[in-house]
């Protein structure tokens, strides 16, 4: 049985997925610093847009996971 500090799979994974939408959110922000420096840093907002990219299927990942399947 779970003590009250451990915490479920599924809070572990709102949690989880609340971090993961902060860092998506953060990426955001560092890119479009970077836009407005012009083209000198394109090559690092490649890198920054693939990296958001990756928390965007991490992401809904943990959303499917956590939205129960609906039988039609």
């Amino acid at each position: 049985m779970n003590s009250p500090q451990e915490l479920n799979h599924e809070d572990v994974l709102r949690v989880k997925l609340e971090v993961l939408r902060q860092k998506h959110r953060d990426l955001d922000e560092a890119i479009n610093a970077l836009q407005e420096k012009g083209p000198s840093a394109q090559l690092t907002i490649q890198r920054l847009k693939k990296d958001k990219l990756q928390l965007k299927d991490q992401i809904a990942r943990i959303e499917d996971e956590l939205t129960p399947d609906i039988i039609a």
